[in-house]
């Protein structure tokens, strides 16, 4: 009953919102991704998109005049990861933050070396529990399999994977378990994952993520999610048992499964 008067209600403001299915075509159509969403799967992911913006909130960061069409994109990128598991995952939190560039976070941070400082460095974006997505703009348009240092890059996606992980146990790199899969094997899996990339970037070997994902669990996660989605043949080339995981936990197979004798 409740689901029903909620998806009446969200219908009636999607048509009050006037948005069309050219003009999402129009903002998603340079993210190579979207080739990957056909037919029914396609028409899924614009209707999640349009409901992503009918329960969300944009808000400027410093002044940024943001438009209808970069809305779009985020939210189309922001539904992507949860368009198998429902946009209900999302439910605990509702603003977007969109800066136009870097932004600098107005709090304490510590250096390395244990000075503390007023303010930190610039940062693409931001997940606060139970609070806002914070994004910068031009770190969306520069999403892409090769524009982080020749790695994938996608910070909504890496954001909405951090609003994922925190539903269970806050960030830690272990999102709620689906009821068909193990959470042993998943830590088994990503602890081995992650022992083996520390080990060659201490051997200073080359990486198939971006060396920020050696932070922590909760930024292994993520970056492992961009990947995922960005350059699946390299993850599932790299890491094909992280890869099979992401598979299991997102419900998606962003590469189609090899079929025997061909």
């Amino acid at each position: 009953m409740f689901n029903r008067l909620r998806n009446w209600l969200e219908n009636r403001r999607i048509k009050k919102m006037g948005f069309t299915a050219e003009q999402w075509e129009s903002a998603i159509a340079d993210w190579p991704v979207m080739h990957r969403y056909q037919g029914a799967e396609r028409d899924a992911l614009r209707n999640m998109c349009f409901r992503f913006l009918v329960r969300k909130t944009f808000a400027s960061g410093s002044g940024f005049q943001f438009t209808d069409a970069m809305c779009l994109k985020v939210a189309t990128m922001a539904c992507v990861p949860v368009l198998h598991l429902g946009l209900d995952w999302y439910d605990r939190w509702k603003t977007v933050i969109l800066y136009e560039d870097a932004f600098v976070p107005n709090r304490p941070y510590r250096t390395e070396d244990g000075v503390e400082h007023s303010r930190g460095p610039g940062l693409s974006g931001e997940a606060w529990y139970r609070g806002p997505v914070i994004l910068s703009w031009q770190d969306i348009c520069e999403t892409g399999a090769h524009t982080r240092h020749g790695k994938a890059n996608n910070v909504v996606i890496h954001e909405l994977a951090h609003k994922l992980d925190m539903l269970r146990d806050g960030a830690n790199g272990a999102p709620p378990m689906h009821p068909d899969m193990r959470p042993g094997e998943w830590h088994d899996i990503f602890t081995a994952a992650w022992d083996r990339l520390q080990n060659d970037w201490r051997h200073h070997r080359t990486l198939p993520l971006d060396d920020y994902a050696l932070t922590s669990p909760a930024e292994f996660f993520a970056v492992c999610s961009e990947a995922f989605f960005e350059a699946p043949e390299n993850m599932r080339e790299e890491m094909p048992e992280v890869y099979r995981l992401l598979c299991q936990f997102y419900r998606q197979q962003p590469l189609p499964l090899a079929i025997s004798g061909l």
